[in-house]
């Protein structure tokens, strides 16, 4: 059975973004094949500096997979850090892997450019972590022999990195590393925020996706639109809130929507309670399964154990084949 993969790093409360380019097809994808999903709480280390908060963020981010969906007896669910394999492999990795492929790193790239952009040392405040990203990521996949790697069509580069160094690795060793293949929802490229832009922490735009109910009313209320009057036609594939609303809404609800932006005849601010009362239909129940598993600390441990050991199960076979290829 093929294998599909899904990280996220635990650097901030989970959003509607993350949900549509992130959760859902790999909830999907759970569905269909045997799956890993796991909290990159190593990468996390990177940006976060306090240990309790690293600590709740990967608790929230396990109860937010699991209160979307996600059966522990068909996907494992684990921490990076509980499987020491993927460190080991990092090392075996780096020996055979151009220093090119880690200087075309997105993170690397956006911080020597700013660093350029402000008159500063190009390397400020650039950690070897930082750096060494595509390495780390490349063994979250390649150690668990993994097929598929769900992604936004802005994070293919990291599947191509692994796939890159996976090459690298059989060029000197032989065939022992599975490459591995990205499965782009081109649609999802960019989910948009609040502000238009694309929907990430680091712009303070987004909607949480366990927000509270008056917390999400708020939320869509504050998205930006044009000044359209209501009886004024509208671009429906232009706007932040038809862009969200057909991600959640029933096909028919979305053409009827869509009809109504196009002929004029529909204000922003029904569009936008139509929205709200969508997202609180679809996310109600997975939001109080959430507050369950938040209240229940030991439920959620007993799951990311589980996952952590066929995880490592898995991670050790392929890390036994890597040593005895290098002849350690």
């Amino acid at each position: 059975m093929a294998i599909s993969i899904t990280g996220i790093r635990p650097t901030g409360t989970p959003h509607l973004g993350n949900y549509l380019g992130m959760f859902r097809p790999a909830l999907a994808l759970a569905r269909e094949h045997e799956s890993l999903c796991f909290m990159a709480d190593l990468h996390a280390l990177i940006d976060v500096r306090d240990p309790d908060v690293l600590r709740a963020r990967t608790r929230e981010i396990a109860a937010v997979w699991l209160a979307c969906g996600l059966d522990p007896e068909r996907a494992a669910l684990y921490r990076q850090s509980d499987v020491p394999a993927i460190c080991e492999a990092v090392w075996l990795l780096s020996c055979v892997t151009a220093k090119g492929v880690l200087n075309r790193g997105h993170a690397y790239k956006a911080v020597v450019d700013a660093n350029r952009l402000n008159g500063r040392d190009v390397d400020a405040g650039v950690s070897a972590g930082l750096f060494g990203y595509p390495l780390l990521m490349a063994a979250d996949i390649l150690v668990m022999d993994a097929d598929f790697v769900p992604v936004g069509r802005d994070q293919r580069q990291h599947v191509e990195a692994a796939r890159e160094i996976a090459r690298a690795f059989n060029g000197a060793y032989g065939s022992v590393l599975r490459e591995p293949t990205e499965l782009v929802d081109d649609r999802l490229m960019t989910v948009p925020g609040l502000d238009g832009r694309k929907m990430s922490k680091s712009y303070g735009n987004v909607i949480p996706l366990m927000a509270e109910p008056d917390e999400l009313r708020r939320c869509v209320m504050r998205i930006v639109t044009d000044s359209r009057r209501p009886e004024e036609p509208k671009d429906a594939d232009g706007d932040t809130v038809f862009s969200l609303y057909r991600e959640f809404a029933p096909a028919g609800d979305v053409e009827a929507l869509r009809a109504r932006y196009t002929a004029g005849g529909v204000g922003y601010a029904e569009a936008k309670q139509a929205l709200f009362e969508v997202l609180e239909e679809q996310m109600r129940q997975p939001r109080a399964r959430y507050r369950e598993l938040m209240a229940d600390p030991g439920e959620v441990e007993r799951v990311l154990a589980a996952g952590a050991a066929v995880a490592a199960e898995r991670a050790r076979a392929t890390l036994a084949r890597m040593r005895a290829a290098v002849g350690l």
